[in-house]
């Protein structure tokens, strides 16, 4: 069976995956360096490496069935089933562990809908969704750590997840959703009733919804992958999905 889409052939790459032909090479030498295409046991691949990594991205891209997917690579279903679950955990974003001494990181939580009701609870979107929290770098817009899914009443912080920032002390925006006891430097004012903010704390947050923007424009770059939108997958494959696109959109921006 001969596939319709390759990777061989340059204008297949962009639809489907959003990375111009420079940066998806880039991608599949650093998945190649992370040993995707070693020697393994039993039958060898069917695809090129480069056929399978366009057909994870192709899949995260568009959300296609499998079974709609793979007789456009010219494979079975089941294979396609194969690739995805071996390169899908290769393709995620790790976490980064060091930072400037004055960065600046900004943590934010976004719903997915997924169909897995045993990772998922029901939402403000009234689906059942997980909760991802992300934390970006505010100066170079790059996803740092993407955090373990939760289930998701509301796209807010919950703790923080697992996300731990290292190297010492960092400032952090954080989205609030209601008036906490004190003021953090991090967080925006908000005005109690019959009350109006003093100049100085409208200065700051509109500097704070000027920075805090960064991450939902990062939210809304990678929701272009239509996976994030309704994920058919259960247990870990709504959160292997979440850091490959955070790879993806990082490949992206770095042009």
């Amino acid at each position: 069976m001969t596939g319709v889409i390759t990777a061989s052939e340059p204008s297949w790459i962009a639809p489907f995956t959003g990375l111009n032909p420079r940066c998806f090479d880039t991608l599949v030498s650093m998945v190649r360096r992370e040993g995707a295409d070693a020697v393994r046991r039993g039958r060898p691949w069917s695809l090129p490496l480069e056929d399978r990594v366009l057909l994870v991205a192709a899949y995260w891209r568009t959300n296609l069935t499998l079974r709609q997917l793979a007789p456009l690579f010219g494979i079975s279903k089941s294979v396609a089933h194969r690739i995805i679950d071996q390169l899908a955990p290769m393709l995620a974003l790790q976490p980064r562990k060091r930072f400037r001494k004055d960065a600046v990181l900004i943590v934010d939580s976004t719903l997915v809908p997924t169909r897995d009701h045993m990772m998922a609870e029901q939402s403000k979107n009234y689906r059942y969704s997980t909760n991802h929290q992300v934390v970006i770098d505010a100066d170079t817009r790059l996803v740092v750590v993407v955090g373990r899914p939760l289930p998701g009443k509301r796209a807010r912080l919950q703790g923080v997840g697992g996300i731990r920032c290292q190297g010492g002390s960092r400032k952090h925006h954080h989205d609030r959703r209601r008036q906490l006891p004190g003021h953090r430097p991090g967080n925006a004012h908000r005005r109690r009733k019959g009350e109006e903010l003093s100049a100085w704390k409208e200065a700051h947050n509109k500097s704070h919804k000027q920075v805090r923007a960064r991450v939902e424009h990062a939210f809304a770059r990678m929701k272009s992958w239509k996976i994030l939108r309704e994920c058919r997958l259960k247990g870990d494959g709504v959160y292997h999905p979440m850091r490959g696109i955070a790879r993806l959109h990082n490949l992206t921006l770095a042009g």
